[in-house]
């Protein structure tokens, strides 16, 4: 504002001009020192979230855990706000400015104890305390997932455990959503941070305002008034961030915020009709007996056949064997044989041939099932599939995931019950 001064201040110019001139100028430094004042208070603000780590644990903490966590909570308030107010002093008595590649804390411990050993020690512990907060959300974030999952807005896999208690599916997914953003960022934490401020504003913006609902039916005014007030301040701080931050990866936040509401949605809808369809919540008919039949693919005649067909006589009132037959001469005699050793084995169980003019397996006894459920429609049709399961893992992939194909096929096209039977070899 003083370069634009002095370039006026030779110039023939009326009163009336530079009257005009001084209130022009007067009123970009009102809205100036305003934006700076609201970007301050967002970046201050920024430096401040965390806290909200505590009241995300007020479970684990002992009884009475709300005052406990209450206490924690304003211990840490006062540590961070004699942290901050003790940084900036710093800051202010060795003027320092900044420098591009070197962080403020590392200039203020340079300047503070003189770059020896002891500023390497405030870098390594800089370093730790780091890597500890980024752990947190691998501990807050999948038992958030976890809790949608419980609601039906996320799928229900996010609420299963493994065997250490750990969410593993949360865990997995916020591993790579975290790899793609420091991919995508280049590892910048001027654009990392902003992407993490902006959400943390939103959510306390939207937690905030939904206290004041509950204050408002409770008829607590004073504690209306208070959340309202963090409510608007948060939200200005989300409007802020946003806006300075826009072309420096916010709008990725602006884009995905609501996207991921619409997704939540969905899986939610999506579960309705489930719920709906399934009958959840309502009582059941009473069971009942229906006549069981039971088919079982096969190729060859070996072990993994004749424990199959004791499984599936253990099983169903009827059991039929199918084995697909091709149109060319090989596979023809293959089945002709599979015939003739069917009869002199004699198992008590029919085989099936189903022709097949394509080299499918799946096509033809889909189709069966079909008939079979248009023709006896009291019947329960069970297609038992008998696999060989190497021991070895590497060896399973030797294996012509013929079973896998004709359970896809029976699932997707007829509502038979399909059943895997495995058998280690």
């Amino acid at each position: 504002m003083l370069i634009v001064v002095g370039l006026f201040r030779d110039a023939p110019v009326s009163t009336e001009a530079s009257a005009g001139h001084a209130s022009v100028l007067a009123d970009n430094a009102t809205t100036v020192g305003a934006l700076l004042l609201l970007k301050a208070f967002a970046s201050g603000c920024s430096a401040l979230t965390g806290v909200e780590a505590i009241a995300n644990a007020v479970p684990s903490f002992r009884a009475p855990a709300a005052r406990r966590a209450m206490r924690a909570e304003v211990a840490l308030g006062a540590l961070l706000g004699v942290m901050l107010i003790g940084l900036s002093v710093l800051i202010s008595r060795f003027g320092l400015q900044p420098v591009e590649g070197v962080t403020v804390l590392a200039q203020l411990a340079d300047a503070s104890l003189g770059h020896n050993a002891a500023f390497y020690v405030v870098q390594f512990a800089t370093m730790v305390l780091l890597a500890l907060s980024a752990n947190t959300s691998f501990g807050g974030l999948p038992v958030l997932l976890k809790l949608l999952a419980r609601d039906d807005y996320l799928p229900h896999v996010f609420g299963l455990k493994a065997d250490r208690q750990v969410h593993r599916h949360g865990v997995v997914w916020l591993a790579v959503v975290s790899a793609a953003l420091l991919v995508f960022s280049g590892g910048d934490t001027n654009t990392l941070v902003p992407l993490f401020a902006i959400g943390v504003f939103i959510g306390f913006t939207i937690a905030q305002t939904g206290m004041v609902l509950h204050w408002r039916t409770t008829r607590q005014w004073g504690k209306a008034l208070l959340n309202g007030f963090g409510a608007l301040l948060t939200g200005v701080s989300a409007v802020v961030v946003t806006a300075t931050k826009f072309h420096d990866g916010a709008w990725l936040i602006v884009i995905a915020l609501p996207v991921l509401v619409l997704a939540f949605e969905a899986v939610h809808r999506a579960y309705g009709k489930i719920g709906e369809r399934l009958g959840v919540g309502r009582i059941p008919r009473a069971p009942h007996r229906e006549r069981s039949l039971v088919l079982v693919p096969v190729s060859s005649l070996t072990r993994v056949t004749s424990e199959a067909l004791t499984a599936a006589v253990s099983l169903g009132d009827e059991v039929r064997a199918l084995t697909v037959c091709h149109q060319d001469p090989e596979d023809l005699a293959a089945t002709e044989a599979l015939e003739r050793d069917w009869a002199l084995w004699n198992p008590g169980v029919p085989l099936v041939r189903l022709p097949s003019e394509r080299r499918s397996l799946g096509r033809p006894i889909t189709a069966y099932v079909r008939d079979l459920r248009a023709s006896e429609p009291g019947t329960r049709v069970t297609v038992l599939i008998p696999e060989a399961e190497p021991e070895r893992l590497w060896q399973r992939a030797l294996q012509n995931q013929r079973g896998a194909v004709v359970a896809h096929a029976v699932r997707r096209d007829t509502d038979a019950v399909v059943c895997r039977l495995r058998f280690r070899c």
